[in-house]
Formats: C-alpha cells, structure tokens, sequence
C-alpha cells in the first residue's frame, strides 16, 4: 500500500498538471476547430518535461518523492493520451480519415522529438 505521503505527491503534482493541460487548451483554443492542436502541444510539452526528470533521475538527481510529484503526478496529470485518442477517433468518424491519421502520426513524432529533447536537457 502506497505511503500517505506518496499518494500526496502524486495528487499535487497531477492537479498542478492538469491546470498546465488547461491552460494549454485555453492558449490553443482559436485554432482547434480545425485540428486538436491543445492535445498535440501538451503531449509535447509533457514529454520534454518526462525528457527532463527521466534524465535527473538517470544522474540519480531525483529522489523517489521527487519522481512521484513530477514524473507520475505531473506528467501523468499533463498529458492527454485518453483525449488523444478520443480526439482521433472523433476526426475519423466525422468523415476526416487524413486529419485522424496526421494527428496520430504528429502525436507519435512530436512526443518522440519531445522526449529526446527533455533527455538532452535533463542529462
């Protein structure tokens, strides 16, 4: 069973996440009628952040706790994989098979550019 205090740093460091994930969409929210650019930014966004602590903590610079408020709360509340996906699935349905398979593809390549970056960053 997970410490008290584990279950603290997680839940801190999602809220602080998820309120980045918002205000990402609130920053993307003129261009989304047409692609869903907020999901693809925050995905990014959070995989240079994950770069950056998987390479602290590959340098032993972050602690348990550390990885728990950062990696698993953060990042976890950050990313959007479920809205990725549902967002995806909404373009094909809607008859845009293109823009389903260029959002998936971009997600794809940009999260992986993303993460390398936050790797060089971090270490």
């Amino acid at each position: 069973m997970p410490s008290f205090l584990a279950c603290i740093l997680v839940f801190l460091g999602g809220g602080v996440g998820s309120l980045c994930r918002y205000a990402v969409w609130l920053f993307a929210r003129p261009w989304q009628a047409k692609f869903p650019w907020a999901t693809l930014i925050a995905n990014g966004l959070a995989c240079v952040a994950l770069g950056v602590f998987l390479g602290w903590q590959s340098q032993a610079l972050l602690s348990d706790q550390r990885r728990l408020l950062l990696v698993t709360g953060f990042c976890g509340g950050f990313s959007t994989y479920s809205t990725f996906t549902a967002e995806t699935w909404g373009l094909w349905q809607s008859g845009h098979p293109g823009a389903a398979v260029a959002n998936a593809v971009l997600n794809l390549v940009v999260c992986l550019g993303c993460l390398f970056v936050g790797l060089k960053i971090g270490g």
